[in-house]
């Protein structure tokens, strides 16, 4: 994966793209969005020819305690096979229960128990696809009174535990920084660098509540400052790193998102400059 700014490829931006073949990087979908085939697969196809691409899971739920949906899993290979992305990724978090799918991405409690259910699932994942797979730490607006693992710990265990990467959500890492009162460059600093294979950046929402300030994870906006500061902290620390521009409400036209990612080529240059002047 070339490590520059790529952006999310949303159904709004198929032509666009498609007609106008911008200069970014790369792209990424939503796996989930590909699996019934048809159109949209004809044009992911068609975008695979030109840009290298990542496949971003949302429903496999790693976190359920019960086993994978195998019929999900071999549905997510078959398109693997077929697109042979770059990468490949899921979540930290669980969305099924019972066989009822529920539409959102969950906090886990972070203990031995759900380690290992999160472990196993992650390390059956990568069998059947036969790669290695990269898990994105989550953004969670609760924690678990229960939970003996801080949450970065968490999230290297698994990388330790099972040999996959890491794709680090830096806004993720700003919004739960935020509801949950600990320091979001400690958590940076815990991260495995030589995992670390792609970064997400997106726009929040800050809302008060009775006085208490609630940041939500609602990729419908600009990265906010904070959030650029705290990426730019991150690629001094581990290098370029493919970075892609989240966007999946409140959809903007599609230059609104090629200026997002140019801010995050020039961060990137920066580092390389900086990394260049290092090794001489």
């Amino acid at each position: 994966m070339p490590k520059g700014a790529g952006i999310g490829w949303r159904h709004p931006h198929y032509q666009a793209l498609l007609e106008n073949r911008p200069d970014i990087a790369w792209i990424e979908v939503h796996s989930e969005n590909y699996l019934g085939g048809g159109r949209p697969l004809a044009y992911l196809e068609k975008a695979r020819a030109d840009y290298p691409l990542s496949l971003h899971g949302v429903g496999l739920s790693l976190g359920t305690d019960g086993p994978l949906d195998r019929t999900h899993l071999a549905r997510i290979k078959a398109l693997v096979d077929r697109i042979e992305p770059t990468l490949v990724s899921e979540h930290v978090s669980w969305s099924v229960t019972g066989g009822v799918y529920l539409n959102d991405l969950l906090p886990l409690p972070y203990t031995e128990e759900s380690l290992q259910v999160i472990c196993a699932h992650v390390q059956e994942t990568q069998d059947v696809l036969g790669r290695t797979i990269l898990v994105e730490n989550p953004s969670t607006y609760l924690q678990f009174t229960h939970s003996t693992i801080q949450e970065w710990e968490y999230v290297a265990a698994i990388v330790d535990r099972t040999g996959c990467g890491l794709l680090l959500d830096v806004n993720n890492v700003y919004v739960s920084a935020g509801n949950h009162g600990f320091d979001a460059r400690r958590y940076l600093e815990a991260m495995p660098a030589e995992a670390v294979q792609e970064i997400h950046l997106a726009g929040h929402t800050v809302r008060d509540l009775g006085g208490a300030t609630l940041r939500i994870d609602d990729h419908g906006s600009v990265v906010c400052d904070a959030v650029w500061e705290l990426y730019a902290s991150a690629v001094a620390r581990l290098g370029p790193v493919p970075t892609l521009i989240e966007w999946d409400s409140n959809l903007p036209e599609l230059p609104v998102l090629l200026a997002e990612a140019e801010k995050a080529d020039r961060i990137l240059g920066a580092a390389r400059e900086a990394r260049g002047a290092v090794a001489a």
